[in-house]
């Protein structure tokens, strides 16, 4: 599908009320991106100045502590990322963004979001969708860290995003979960294992 018509099917699902005019409005704020696979899109020092819908292709949102690399979140069809405290605050992020694989990304850009919020209230809940789903992303992330079994963890993945096993390393997988790779293959495994039992 098309980019724009993909962020208008996105929009129109969320929105139905939304008139062609309010729509040629909006896509009049919006940039058609097209990022390699392993190109970064946002590295530190940077201000993230776009929030992007991921048209085509999958993002990877991840940081370094203590020289570790921790992989915060998947981006793939139909949704948006974007280091979005750099971007609402215009100070240097700390954070990557990485294509994993060659990607078609429909960004806006600080001043389009604004100008778009001068239009009104149709506007302003556009903008209200996109961070909330943005932090129910990572919300969820971290509330599942710190609450689930490793082994829950894996099977709530698994269960919303199977496809990713496929197209995303699983050392990334793994420390998307908090855990090891090791740990993560002990997991897949001991369901393997228990499936067979059960079949």
């Amino acid at each position: 599908m098309d980019p724009i018509n993909a962020l208008k099917a996105y929009y129109q699902q969320l929105n139905p009320s939304m008139t062609e005019e309010d729509w040629h409005f909006f896509q009049s704020v919006q940039r058609v991106r097209r990022v390699k696979k392993g190109e970064m899109i946002v590295k530190p020092g940077e201000v993230c100045n776009h929030v992007s819908f991921v048209a085509e292709g999958l993002v990877r949102y991840f940081y370094f502590n203590e020289g570790k690399e921790i992989t915060a979140d998947f981006c793939p069809e139909n949704c948006y990322t974007s280091e979005y405290c750099s971007f609402l605050t215009r100070r240097p992020t700390m954070d990557y963004l990485e294509a994993l694989e060659d990607s078609i990304l429909v960004e806006m850009d600080y001043e389009g979001m604004q100008s778009l919020y001068s239009r009104g209230a149709l506007f302003e809940r556009m903008g209200r969708l996109i961070a909330e789903g943005l932090f129910i992303s990572l919300s969820t992330r971290n509330s599942t860290l710190m609450t689930k079994s490793p082994e829950d963890r894996y099977n709530e993945f698994f269960e919303a995003h199977p496809q990713m096993f496929q197209r995303v390393p699983l050392y990334m997988i793994a420390s998307y979960l908090g855990i090891t790779p090791e740990t993560l293959s002990r997991i897949r495994k001991r369901l393997t294992e228990k499936a067979k039992q059960n079949s």
